[in-house]
């Protein structure tokens, strides 16, 4: 079974067993939705700890969680720099032109006329539109390429290959 990340505990949360979240997960909402079952592999490498989420709420850029059966600061103080992950058989389908953020992560990025821009390593919620990291191959500073009809022209994933029309100013 392929688990996914979510986000990383970066820190607790007043003193009943919240937890700080920074989401690396497109679905926050259905992914910490009270019940969802997520693991959480602590820094320290032991093994994985399965918890069911009591509660979600957003604060600043943070989720803050609560557990299942973590109802104290103390409970939950060893989960600082866990990660949380969810299991592949909770990922639904999604609607055409809709992708997850591990399908987009790491696609090589090529130009309608065959150039090699780079690879894609992170994705930029904006609110109007996703914009993808591109880090070039050749030490250059990365490029940001907003998630757009105009800009992207073919998405596949299977071959992890995306083209892009390069509009004026797009690489500069």
């Amino acid at each position: 079974m392929e688990w996914f990340n979510v986000g990383k505990i970066v820190n607790t949360h007043g003193i009943w067993g919240e937890v700080r979240v920074i989401s690396t997960t497109d679905f926050a909402d259905e992914r910490y939705e009270v019940g969802s079952e997520l693991a959480l592999h602590k820094a320290d490498g032991s093994k994985p700890i399965m918890v069911k989420v009591a509660s979600h709420r957003q604060h600043k850029n943070f989720d803050l969680l609560t557990f299942e059966g973590y109802s104290l600061l103390k409970d939950v103080e060893a989960f600082r720099n866990a990660i949380l992950k969810v299991s592949e058989k909770y990922l639904s389908e999604l609607e055409e032109n809709e992708f997850y953020f591990h399908e987009i992560i790491g696609c090589t990025v090529e130009s309608t006329e065959g150039e090699i821009i780079g690879t894609i390593t992170e994705i930029i919620q904006t609110g109007a539109n996703d914009v993808w990291t591109v880090k070039p191959e050749k030490g250059k500073k990365d490029h940001y390429i907003p998630y757009i009809e105009d800009v992207v022209k073919s998405i596949d994933i299977e071959h992890k290959k995306i083209t892009i029309e390069v509009l004026d100013g797009l690489l500069s």
